[in-house]
C-alpha cells in the first residue's frame, strides 16, 4: 500500500458496505457487494456499462434498498434511512445526469443545496466558497440552471452538493458528456476538494483512466460483484484492467 493509502486508512471507515445485495424487481443488480471507504480518501468504482456502478451508489443513499447485507455511515447503519435524511448526516450524492432545477437561478440551486440549514452567515460563506471554485457560477448566478452549459451544469450540481457540508461525497459519472478540457477542469476541483476540505469522496466514473489517476484506491466491479480491489496505482499498471477498461 502506498504511503497515502496508510495515511488515510487510520481509525474506521466513513463508508463500509457488508455483503450489499439489491434488486430491480426480480432481477439482481448487486450480488454481494462489499467496500470501504475511509475519511480523506477518493475511491473509485469503474467497470463496463451495467456492472452496477451507479446501483452501488443509489444503494448507498437508500434510492434504491439494499435487499440484504448493511451499508454504514460513521459507525451507524444508514441502510433503512431514507436518502432526504442523509444530507444533515453529512452523505450527499451528486447524481448522474447532473439534475439541477432549471427553472431555478444558480444562487437559488445553491440554497437549495443547503435547505435544512440554519447557519445564513455560514451559509453565505459557503457560497462565496463554491464561487471561488467555480467563478463561472459567480457570473451566472442570476441565471436560470437550465441556460447553462453541459459542465457548468455539472459545476452547480457539485456546488449544491457542497453547500450540504457533506464529508462524504459521492459522484456518479461527473465526466458524462462533458468536453476534455471541461472534464480535466472538473477532476482538477473534485482533487481540490477532497485536499482542502478532507471531504471524502466516493466516484463513479467511466473514465477509467482519469478516475485512477485521481483516486487513492479502486474497486472493480463486474455483474454486481467486486472482482478486484487495490490501490489505485496497482489497478492502473494492472496489465488486465488496462487491456479491458483503459483501451489497451
Amino acid at each position: 500500500m502506498s504511503e497515502t493509502g496508510r495515511a488515510v486508512q487510520s481509525g474506521e471507515p466513513i463508508l463500509e458496505l457488508t455483503d450489499v445485495t439489491a434488486h430491480y424487481g426480480r432481477i439482481q443488480a448487486l450480488k454481494g457487494i462489499s467496500l470501504k471507504a475511509w475519511p480523506g480518501e477518493i475511491v473509485t468504482i469503474i467497470g463496463a456499462n451495467g456492472a452496477g456502478k451507479s446501483t452501488t451508489l443509489m444503494t448507498i443513499c437508500g434510492v434504491v434498498r439494499a435487499s440484504s447485507g448493511d451499508v454504514r455511515f460513521d459507525g451507524q447503519s444508514i441502510r433503512d434511512v431514507s436518502s432526504d435524511r442523509l444530507p444533515p448526516m453529512g452523505l450527499c450524492q451528486v447524481p448522474e445526469g447532473r439534475r439541477i432545477f432549471p427553472r431555478l437561478s444558480v444562487a437559488e440551486n445553491l440554497d437549495m443545496g443547503a435547505f435544512f440549514r440554519r447557519d445564513q452567515e455560514d451559509i453565505r460563506r459557503d457560497k462565496d466558497m463554491i464561487y471561488d471554485l467555480f467563478p463561472v457560477l459567480r457570473e451566472r448566478r442570476r441565471q436560470p440552471g437550465g441556460t447553462l452549459s453541459g459542465g457548468e451544469q455539472q459545476m452547480l450540481a457539485i456546488g449544491r452538493a457542497l453547500m450540504s457540508r457533506p464529508r462524504l461525497l459521492l459522484l456518479d459519472e461527473p465526466s458524462l458528456g462533458l468536453a476534455p478540457l471541461v472534464v480535466k477542469q472538473i477532476f482538477s476541483i473534485v482533487k481540490r476538494i477532497n485536499e482542502e476540505n478532507r471531504t471524502t469522496i466516493l466516484l463513479v466514473e467511466q473514465n477509467a483512466n482519469l478516475a485512477l489517476q485521481l483516486a487513492t484506491r479502486g474497486y472493480v466491479l463486474e455483474t454486481g460483484s467486486v472482482v478486484l480491489e487495490d490501490d489505485a496505482a496497482a489497478l492502473l499498471g494492472n496489465p488486465q484492467i488496462r487491456k479491458a477498461y483503459l483501451g489497451e
